[in-house]
């Protein structure tokens, strides 16, 4: 892997118009970023370049047509490599993480038979439970929702693994929680999975902010993500393995394209919304030295997001350990920051979650409170009260002095909501 680089934030964050602005006269800080991450200029410009003069559809003989079929295949490629896919054929698109998910999920489940058992998390987003749950309960099949270890957060492998059997045909499992940041062993899973051949299905949406996917490298079978998280626009992306390109049979609209990625997708796709990530991909891999590939310039430009996460991470643990008063659920160990993206998820005695998050908006500092989709998560922790969870999430281009900006007004907000 190439070495890597010192990231430098301020000439990071002058590419963010977001960044930038001030809201009332008063800076804003972003710790919204599990919600929707904020967006370059380059990728603005894509788009708005895009939908401006080549507004188009696919097939045509016409240029702004041949434009558009050249921009998808350029799409594919960058999303492959995004996440190592196998060829650019294995990458579909679509509205969002969700709606792929949901989709493929009715494609998966033509094959299950009544007895037949599918395997959940409570970590998980709830598209990737709510999902798999009413297409097992279509066919007839046993549902098993994995349990997390209290302290870290982090899955329950010794459930998971005594629950797995030759009727198990499919785990989905997240890469890393959109609410406590717990980063989980896919690959560990994959192979649980796979002895009695499961397929498994990998949310990635949170991941992919923080850290470079190898789809490869997990074996995963299917694995999902959406770009307006990792500082994109709205589209989603679907990586499939090329054993089940052409196996499954997703349910479509005659006479759709029914061939490669496209029997996985449906309508006419953003063709302005792929433009912007492409172009935030190629923003992601700006780091890296130039004469470097595009995969290899993103691991480098990712080894110097993660160093600097890390940091942040440290940091903000350092606050949070002054603060008795508040409760903070996954890794809080320092020495196992590389097991967690930098996402909180904060619970403050005697304090309405809802209510700081309305304190701190007032604050121009924007959080997010609630269950985050993640109710099963919740229900186990015993957080549904008081408005849930408070959320911090940070990205790379967050800074200590928002942190210690934040933890200044977080303690404000303790003495008058208590």
């Amino acid at each position: 892997m190439p070495h890597i680089k010192r990231l430098d934030i301020e000439a990071l964050r002058k590419d963010f118009p977001a960044l930038q602005q001030q809201h009332q006269g008063q800076p804003v800080i972003f710790m919204d970023g599990p919600g929707g991450a904020q967006v370059a200029n380059s990728t603005l410009q894509a788009m708005e370049g895009y939908l401006g003069r080549y507004n188009s559809n696919l097939g045509g003989a016409f240029f702004s047509s041949q434009i558009t079929t050249d921009l998808m295949s350029k799409a594919r490629y960058y999303a492959a490599t995004l996440v190592n896919a196998e060829h650019p054929e294995n990458m579909a698109f679509g509205a969002n993480m969700t709606s792929l998910t949901f989709s493929l999920s009715r494609a998966i489940a033509r094959e299950w038979k009544a007895g037949d058992e599918v395997v959940v998390t409570r970590l998980d987003h709830y598209a990737n439970v709510s999902s798999w749950q009413q297409a097992a309960q279509d066919k007839g099949c046993i549902v098993h929702q994995i349990d997390v270890e209290p302290e870290t957060c982090d899955l329950n492998y010794q459930q998971l693994a005594s629950v797995i059997n030759e009727k198990t045909k499919l785990v989905a499992v997240t890469y890393a929680s959109n609410t406590t940041g717990t980063i989980v062993d896919v690959k560990r899973v994959t192979e649980l999975a796979h002895k009695v051949g499961a397929k498994v299905f990998v949310d990635a949406v949170h991941y992919a902010p923080h850290h470079l996917i190898d789809a490869q490298e997990l074996r995963c079978d299917f694995l999902v993500c959406s770009a307006y998280k990792f500082f994109g626009p709205h589209v989603g992306m679907m990586y499939i393995h090329p054993e089940w390109l052409h196996r499954l049979e997703p349910y479509k609209v005659e006479p759709a394209i029914n061939i490669g990625p496209g029997r996985y997708e449906t309508g006419t796709q953003s063709f302005e919304a792929l433009s912007g990530m492409v172009a935030c991909i190629e923003h992601l891999a700006a780091l890296g030295d130039e004469e470097l590939s595009l995969r290899e310039k993103l691991e480098q430009s990712f080894g110097a997001y993660s160093a600097h996460e890390q940091q942040l991470s440290e940091v903000f643990l350092q606050h949070l350990n002054k603060m008795p008063e508040v409760t903070c659920y996954g890794h809080t160990n320092l020495e196992s920051i590389s097991q967690r993206t930098p996402t909180f998820a904060l619970k403050i005695k005697g304090v309405d979650s809802g209510e700081m998050a309305k304190f701190l908006a007032k604050k121009n500092i924007c959080v997010w409170s609630g269950h985050f989709y993640a109710i099963g998560l919740l229900e186990q922790l015993n957080c549904s009260e008081d408005g849930g969870l408070l959320r911090v999430g940070l990205m790379h281009y967050n800074t200590e002095n928002e942190i210690a900006v934040f933890f200044d007004e977080l303690k404000l907000g303790i003495k008058e909501l208590t």
